[in-house]
């Protein structure tokens, strides 16, 4: 790289006149003889500005002096402050990442302007202070994503999360990395449309090989990230209601209400519904109730409040009781009540001790539950209506010992 920069740096200024103990040439013909002239070039350049080198290297000591003191000292605020994964915990990680070479290069570069160097000099320093900054933004766009993804996961307890920082480490690395190694080519004066093209169909061709794996991975982190359910929470997931067991990186495992283990791919399980029922904070309980058509219209009138009147008697939110429809076998009310408790064991004994005395006051106060009977009526030719059963034979002969003989 050194003798790409010297033979271009000599094409650029052939037999140019030397500045301050620089002497006049031709384009040498070979490595050899360029060395021989820009080692001549920077011994003259040395003689000629050594109270300028001089002053530039007294300042270049204190800047990077001052540098590494502000690193030292905002290390130490970072490091001393309380917890773990926060925000100030993430600066002092990324300040621990910052490499004492860089800010040696950082010292050199802000001060070899004053020193007047030669072209060749300039020219490796100028490349050697791109792919140092360069390559340290990359560690610290690393440190700092990283750092994000760590707190995630710390706030959630996520051992999925945790568990794959492994590759996601991995896959953060190669692709800042890649970037860095991009822009470091493209400031040298490489061509790299080629190169991100080249990258690019790779990368389309790797995608569509693991694509299901891909797929499931990052519905993996969708979970992580967006929290739509966690460990130990009941939902329903299509016609399924389960318990989250674990979340993996490939699949999630949820255990039924029924006992079975079910495992479902992460992209299938964000692809359906979810009802989450751990964030419910309120459970809404519907009863239907049934009535014979027997029962008079005062009674009707006075069983919502009758209903109301047992909700709030247990401690919930009464919403509302009406009637509802004329059903084929019964006069038919709704009641709506809320219960305020996310498990839902508590609901369900809620929802009985109101069933149980909702059933002794309306037993009480006359009402009678409908069932689904038919009533059969028979008429006679004439139209008059007849028993709906055959008489007994015990009151046949009763009838016979009334009348008596003609």
């Amino acid at each position: 790289m050194i003798l790409t920069l010297l033979t271009a740096a000599a094409t650029a200024a052939p037999k140019t006149a030397a500045k301050a103990g620089e002497t006049v040439r031709t384009t040498a013909n070979n490595p050899i003889d360029d060395l021989r002239y820009w080692w001549d070039a920077s011994l003259g350049w040395i003689q000629s500005h050594w109270l300028q080198i001089g002053i530039a290297i007294a300042a270049g000591l204190i800047i990077y002096a001052l540098l590494s003191l502000v690193r030292t000292f905002a290390l130490k605020r970072a490091q001393a402050a309380p917890g773990q994964f926060t925000l100030t915990d993430i600066v002092g990680r990324v300040i621990h990442k910052t490499k004492s070479g860089v800010l040696a290069i950082i010292a050199i570069r802000m001060v070899a302007g004053y020193a007047q160097p030669p072209s060749l000099i300039m020219s490796v320093i100028q490349f050697v202070f791109t792919i140092a900054v360069v390559l340290q933004v990359a560690i610290w766009a690393r440190e700092i994503i990283l750092g994000l993804i760590q707190r995630r996961a710390a706030e959630g307890h996520n051992e999925t999360l945790s568990n794959a920082m492994g590759i996601i480490r991995l896959l953060i690395s190669v692709a800042l990395f890649a970037i860095a190694a991009i822009v470091i080519l493209d400031n040298m004066g490489v061509n790299v449309t080629g190169l991100v093209a080249g990258l690019g169909i790779g990368g389309i061709a790797i995608g569509l090989a693991a694509q299901g794996i891909f797929s499931d991975l990052f519905a993996s982190l969708s979970i992580i990230f967006d929290r739509p359910f966690r460990v130990g929470e009941t939902i329903k997931y299509d016609m399924s209601t389960a318990t989250v067991e674990r979340i993996g990186l490939k699949s999630t495992r949820l255990r039924s209400v029924n006992g079975e283990l079910l495992v479902v791919s992460n992209t299938n399980l964000l692809a359906k519904e979810i009802t989450n029922f751990a964030h419910l904070h309120r459970r809404r309980v519907t009863f239907a109730i049934g009535v014979i058509y027997q029962t008079t219209p005062d009674m009707l009138r006075e069983l919502p409040a009758l209903l109301e009147e047992q909700v709030r008697a247990e401690g919930h939110e009464f919403i509302r009781s009406s009637f509802v429809t004329f059903g084929p076998s019964s006069l038919d009310f709704e009641l709506l009540f809320d219960v305020f408790s996310e498990d839902f064991e508590v609901v369900t004994k809620a929802r009985t001790a109101v069933a149980i005395r909702l059933f002794d006051a309306m037993a009480k106060a006359g009402y009678e539950f409908a069932y689904p009977t038919q009533t059969t009526f028979t008429a006679a030719p004439d139209g008059t209506m007849i028993m709906p059963y055959a008489e007994s034979p015990k009151a046949r002969t009763a009838a016979a010992k009334a009348t008596g003989p003609a």
